[in-house]
């Protein structure tokens, strides 16, 4: 049965948006997925199909600076309670920095922190008002705690998001919202472009955890309200451990020899 309350998910086209999306309408959430791609249309008609709960889309560019404020001004022109945020958008590519075109770069920080940052800022504010217990998911990655090259802006704006999460989480606590950080590892989502046969065999050895498996896996930690969740356990922790003692003239090398294979 639906609650009152709505859930209000970004970048829920697919991966591992759409997976909490559909985890959420299981449980009785009626549903705002928000996207650019035309799709999040089709994901709402078959989330209400399949679940018999509420699911409005909203095809929305939110790496604009005012998304943040039109989805607010969204829900409160049509009087919808938000009781869970999941600020999940998010592009991933490997490029130099220099070699990155401006409007790139505006986008990625537009969507990793400007936007979710905003929305936090907007959503607390009227969960606080409304003095219910409310949930905030953000979902980062384990890269957010690896200084690697070539992904420099997508771990550095993810550790941002990861920073923002964890300190905000104390000053709202007590006012009845949780925030909790998701940190993946690799997904089976389209994200990061690998190879099927790869994309196989990760998931096969366990490396890799399929969207709807990390979302029901997230859902339950957000509802328990872990300060972050780092899915893969310790095999995850100590990948972080590795490659954060890889001495950096062996990581300048690895990067050149990426470099040649990436041209070849």
């Amino acid at each position: 049965m639906e609650t009152n309350r709505f859930a209000l998910v970004t970048g829920a086209s697919s991966g591992i948006g759409l997976a909490l999306s559909r985890e959420l309408a299981k449980r009785g959430y009626p549903l705002i997925i928000v996207s650019n791609e035309e799709k999040i249309t089709a994901a709402a008609a078959d989330i209400q199909r399949e679940f018999n709960v509420t699911a409005i889309p909203l095809c929305l560019d939110l790496a604009r600076n005012d998304s943040a404020q039109t989805l607010f001004n969204y829900c409160e022109e049509n009087n919808i309670q938000i009781g869970i945020l999941i600020n999940n958008a998010g592009i991933f590519f490997f490029r130099d920095v220099n070699k990155t075109q401006v409007s790139l770069i505006e986008k990625i920080i537009s969507l990793h922190i400007l936007t979710p940052t905003l929305l936090i800022r907007l959503f607390a504010d009227r969960m606080i008002e409304e003095n219910s217990q409310c949930h905030i998911l953000n979902i980062a990655s384990i890269a957010a705690s690896m200084m690697m090259p070539g992904i420099t802006l997508y771990s550095a704006t993810k550790s941002y998001l990861r920073c923002f999460s964890r300190a905000m989480r104390n000053e709202v606590f007590d006012k009845n919202i949780s925030i909790t950080t998701v940190s993946p590892g690799a997904v089976a989502t389209g994200l990061y472009g690998l190879a099927p046969r790869y994309m196989r065999l990760g998931l096969f050895l366990g490396i890799i955890m399929t969207p709807e498996k990390l979302a029901a896996k997230a859902i339950n930690q957000m509802f328990r309200k872990k300060t972050e969740y780092i899915p893969g356990g310790l095999i995850n922790r100590l990948f972080i451990l590795i490659v954060k003692s890889i001495p950096q003239p062996l990581v300048r090398h690895i990067k050149k020899k990426i470099d040649i294979r990436m041209k070849q």
